[in-house]
């Protein structure tokens, strides 16, 4: 019965309590494992983006490895760097960080052809060269793109942090693979649930930050 008080039920309130410790290290292994591939993802994502938006020819190639890495199941993509690094974070980065490559490059890029030909127009003619309108002009017109980007990569990361568990190296998929290893709900729940609430909140700062930074974008009441 949901909410009983045994190891039989959905969530033994006394397990939950003995591991109240092991949960927070899991959420905060979790969270570091994310914000590093977001983080690092992000660092390549933007120049990559602005190559595509500025050489066109670029935009094929760019976006086929991105896509291909997209689409490599995670266990697949693990296994192929393990016996490079081993199981350690590094092969968990370095699969997240791919992961994160195409939709950070796209979004980015979509942002930076929206800008209005107008725009661009008028930042010539103050004066303004390549460095300084993409920087001053381009870039801050493409936040909310961007933003957009990371809301998705940050979602669909935390989600496959889940699978590093298969390596090693912890988050709240320990606790869903000793789930089924054991037969065992709670810590499944545990996981599960906050890995869900995880994204969410992630995704709720994410949106918030979005209007933080871009006042201009917000709709004008009435």
């Amino acid at each position: 019965m949901l909410g009983a008080n045994g190891p039989e039920s959905w969530i033994w309130w006394s397990w939950v309590g003995d591991h109240l410790g092991d949960i927070g290290t899991a959420v905060r292994e979790h969270l570091e494992l994310t914000a590093i591939a977001v983080a690092l993802g992000l660092v390549i994502a933007l120049p990559l983006a602005i190559v595509v938006h500025r050489w066109r020819a670029w935009t094929t190639p760019v976006f086929a490895v991105t896509g291909i890495v997209y689409t490599i199941p995670s266990l697949a993509l693990f296994a192929f760097f393990v016996p490079v690094t081993g199981l350690s974070r590094t092969t968990a980065e370095i699969a997240l960080v791919g992961y994160t490559l195409l939709i950070l490059i796209r979004n980015t890029a979509t942002g930076l052809a929206g800008v209005s030909p107008d725009v661009r127009e008028a930042a010539q003619g103050m004066g303004f060269g390549p460095v300084a309108q993409l920087l001053r002009v381009e870039l801050p017109l493409a936040v909310p793109a961007v933003i957009a980007g990371i809301r998705i990569a940050t979602v669909t990361t935390i989600g496959l942090v889940t699978v590093t568990a298969l390596i090693g190296q912890g988050g709240l998929g320990d606790f869903i693979l000793d789930g089924l290893n054991r037969d065992f709900k709670t810590p499944l729940v545990v996981g599960t649930v906050l890995s869900v609430a995880l994204a969410v909140t992630a995704d709720l700062l994410l949106l918030l930050l979005q209007h933080a930074l871009t006042p201009w974008s917000r709709r004008r009441t009435a």
